[in-house]
């Protein structure tokens, strides 16, 4: 199971959390397949399960979860594409794909450094890489200034 960490940029304030400080909205997505648990004992699944809600309940509690979601198998995706103006949906994820998003928390922490923190605790419990990407709330400034001339 791999999980990926993307971090995404300041935007609009979020009903509810605290506005005033620099703070930073970050996504934290997991991606695996059902073979991403191939191999692991049901120890570390419960163990990996029990984290999962510890680490829910401690960003709820410090205020810096904005929204956390567990997704259902990839098997029950739907791939939409329009195909000669009629949107067509056909079942399971891109099939270049062996991975897709199984789960991700949207924080709002102070800085990048505290989403690290964060994004290292869920790599250790999960023993995968983590990406760490700024995402945007606003095309980038040389998209922009293509579009503006």
């Amino acid at each position: 199971m791999l999980v990926w960490l993307r971090l995404t940029c300041e935007g609009a304030p979020v009903p509810g959390v605290e506005t005033g400080r620099d703070e930073m909205k970050y996504m934290i997505m997991t991606f695996g397949g059902t073979s991403g648990l191939e191999g692991k004992s049901p120890e570390w699944i419960k163990e990996m399960i029990e984290f999962m809600h510890r680490i829910d309940v401690e960003l709820t509690e410090s205020g810096e979860l904005v929204f956390q979601q567990g997704l259902a198998d990839p098997s029950q995706a739907r791939t939409v594409k329009v195909q000669q103006g009629v949107p067509v949906a056909t079942d399971g994820p891109f099939a270049e794909s062996r991975e897709s998003l199984v789960g991700f928390w949207v924080v709002d922490v102070e800085n990048e450094a505290r989403a690290v923190e964060i994004a290292a605790r869920i790599s250790q419990a999960a023993d995968a890489p983590i990406e760490v990407r700024q995402c945007m709330d606003a095309p980038p400034d040389d998209v922009m200034e293509q579009i503006s001339t």
